[in-house]
This record gives C-alpha cells, structure tokens and sequence, in this order.
C-alpha cells in the first residue's frame, strides 16, 4: 500500500490579529486569520481597498508584529521572537520581491544579487554556481555588469526575484512584484516565477490586485475586512479558467480591480 504524506506546512497562520492606534481608539485590520501554506504552492493574497491583504503579507512575512496569534516560518515561530532571531529567519529561510525593486544603484545586478549570500556561509564557488543557474533561469545573465540605472524596469524586478532566490530560501514574499511593469515585463516576470515554482519547489507567497498576475498561481486567497472570505484552487485548470474565476469572484467581493 503506497502511503501519501502531506506536504510539510511551510507558513501557519493561527488567530492572527492585527490592530493600529492606543486601545480606545484602535483600528483592527486583521480580524483572526487562519492559514496554512505548503510546501511548494504558488499563493497570492487578494482583496479590495482597505481589506488587509499588504498588512497580512508584512505580518507573516516578519517585517510587522501581529497583535495577537501565533505564526509559524518552517516550524519556528517568529510571533514571540526578538529583532535579532528574525533576522536570522529572514536570512535562513525567507526571499523577498517588492513593487519598487529596492536595488542598491551603487552595485552592479550581480553584486545586488549576491547580497543576501553575503550574509550567509555559502563558499563564493557555490555563490557564483547559484548565480549562473538563477540570472540563466530569469534571463538577465548578460546584465551581470550593468548598473540599475543602465536596465528596464522588468529586468530591474527580475533582478530583484534572483536576489530574493538567491540564498535558496524555503519561501519567497512578493509584494505586487508587477505593479510597476507594462504587461509583458508582468508576464515575463510572473511567467520567471511559476517556472521556479515548479522546478525548484519554492514556496511563494504574493500580494497582488492583478487577477492576470493571480491566474499563475495554484491557489488564490481572497481578504475582505480583515477576514479571509474565499479561496479558490487552480487544480487541473487552464490559465485561461482560473483567470475567469478569479475575476468571477472579484465581482463578487466587490472590490473590483481595487489595490
């Protein structure tokens, strides 16, 4: 009898809540949420205006503290932790990929690229093996020695996806990584990131109002108040398909092509 283990949880979620402001006069915008994440899924976060999607993504992600709840990053959980333990998480186990690309101008793309390895033991031979692979992968190889200021602003992002993957991290935060592209640096760069999806597992968590952006993902989770309100599976679906519901269930929150 072939026994089918469950992928391992890579992010919990448990009771999260997150409020703003002194107790009287506090504005909760997280209201107990409750999320699991695999090993290996491709997640985006959506939502109208106001509904705590970028709030949820910089909780989980380290970069906030939820108020009450308890998170989980491969088995630590960081909710109680101090600065210099999720540094240490940060470095370990996490990537991230923001809108505005946050690329040092002084450095060249391999040396941005390059950075998070800094922090870490990996020998510069198993650096400069894992550069070769991921700049091929994102097609931004030949940009090895160009400056910031010298690239577009999708090989800008792919650049900043290959310093987030760089120290291969369990999982990857992506904050609206296509906000600030035209369609086909989007597609190119969210077409980069379903491929290391798949070929190299990678966990991969994304804020984002674009329901073309969200159709690459294998499961999309819908906000609305603070709360989770629905989720839908890609499956064995089409592109296609899954974009069509997504947009389907957008009408239905509301919230239209809202950010």
């Amino acid at each position: 009898m072939t026994i089918h283990h469950a992928p391992k949880s890579v992010l919990i979620a448990e009771g999260v809540r997150k409020s703003y402001g002194s107790k009287g006069n506090a504005q909760q915008v997280l209201k107990g949420i409750d999320l699991r994440v695999a090993e290996g899924e491709f997640v985006g976060i959506m939502g109208p205006s106001g509904s705590g999607k970028t709030t949820l993504l910089n909780t989980l992600a380290t970069i906030d503290h939820a108020t009450d709840g308890q998170i989980f990053i491969n088995e630590h959980e960081i909710s109680k932790m101090k600065d210099h333990q999720l540094s240490r998480i940060r470095r370990q186990h996490l990537g991230f990929i923001f809108q505005d690309y946050n690329l040092l101008d002084t450095l060249t793309v391999k040396e941005n690229i390059l950075l998070p390895v800094s922090l870490t033991n990996i020998s510069k031979d198993q650096a400069e093996t894992e550069f070769d692979a991921i700049s091929e992968l994102l097609g931004i190889k030949e940009l090895a020695n160009k400056y910031p200021s010298e690239i577009s602003g999708g090989q800008k992002q792919r650049t900043s996806a290959a310093r987030a993957l760089i120290h291969s991290p369990s999982l990857v935060f992506a904050d609206e990584p296509t906000g600030a592209l035209d369609s086909k640096a989007a597609s190119n760069l969210l077409g980069n990131l379903h491929e290391i999806n798949q070929t190299r597992q990678v966990t991969i968590v994304m804020v984002t109002h674009d329901p073309m952006a969200s159709s690459y993902c294998s499961r999309v989770i819908f906000l609305k108040d603070g709360r989770i309100f629905s989720e839908l599976y890609r499956g064995e679906k089409t592109r296609e398909t899954f974009f069509k519901d997504i947009l389907d269930m957008q009408a239905v929150l509301g919230g239209g092509n809202q950010i």
